[in-house]
């Protein structure tokens, strides 16, 4: 890669850059002249930059802080220009806060549909209204870690390229298979007819330990989580054949619904 530098807010060659900290950033703002919008995500930090170039992702724009450049070896690598500038610079321009080593605008991938994509899974999340980013990083990164085949969202969730999300999850996000999925209870009817076992995760005592439920339920297995709070809709409910709960000691009602979707990465990648 050559690096290029730039020193002033308003060069052109930054425009890629510009409102990066909206939630609403989809799209390559503003277009080259005669260009069409073209679907983008932001990736942030060397470490997810340099995982999504690994992806095969295509960038449209990396900015590197220029007091570290030299510490990111794809930096270095033939290929798409890096502009460098000061961190001051970045912030200006970008309006992120925070600023990581790097910052990388990719043009999105196609995405997976859920029917070819659970035909040879065996074992998938399907995440109900998860719409705070944070969480949903988690739950991907330690999907990706544990061994479940790939995670399924419905329209509620928030988006699996927003920026934190891709952030949160170190990149998993990537490389780990998702797709979209219809409401609930229709949207797993692709899950039934691949013959999953479908198992909500509660916080009802009364409902099986979830390692119960997951050794019993066979070889394929879905397991419907549901937002932070208020858990799964009634309509999530109804979409499982049975419900399940993680034991807790009295006085703890529920877990952080990335904890808990650790814990069953776990058990669902481990019990086959």
């Amino acid at each position: 890669m050559t690096h290029e530098p730039v020193s002033t807010p308003d060069d052109p060659r930054l425009d890629v850059f510009r409102g990066l900290r909206s939630s609403e950033r989809r799209f390559l703002r503003p277009p080259p002249a005669g260009a069409r919008e073209i679907p983008c995500f932001v990736a942030e930090g060397g470490l997810v930059v340099g995982r999504a170039l690994a992806a095969g992702c295509v960038p449209l724009g990396i900015l590197v802080d220029a007091a570290e450049r030299d510490g990111l070896e794809w930096a270095s690598a033939p290929g798409v220009p890096v502009h460098v500038a000061d961190l001051a610079l970045i912030r200006d321009v970008t309006g992120l806060g925070v600023v990581r080593e790097a910052i990388g605008v990719f043009a999105r991938p196609a995405e997976y549909s859920a029917v070819a994509l659970i035909a040879g899974a065996r074992r998938v999340l399907v995440l109900e209204g998860v719409a705070n980013p944070a969480n949903l990083g988690v739950i991907i990164r330690s999907a990706a870690a544990l061994g479940v085949d790939a995670t399924l969202c419905d329209a509620s969730c928030s988006d699996p390229l927003y920026r934190r999300v891709v952030r949160g999850s170190m990149g998993a996000v990537l490389t780990h298979p998702w797709a979209r999925l219809d409401a609930l209870p229709g949207g797993v009817h692709p899950l039934r007819q691949a013959g999953f076992a479908i198992i909500a995760l509660v916080t009802d005592p009364g409902a099986a330990p979830l390692d119960v439920a997951v050794r019993d339920a066979g070889v394929r297995v879905a397991l419907v989580l549901g937002a932070e709070g208020h858990g799964i809709s009634p309509a999530g409910r109804a979409a499982a054949d049975r419900q399940a709960t993680i034991p807790m000691h009295p006085g703890v009602d529920s877990l952080n619904v990335g904890a808990a979707a650790a814990i069953a990465c776990y058990l669902l990648g481990n019990l086959r």
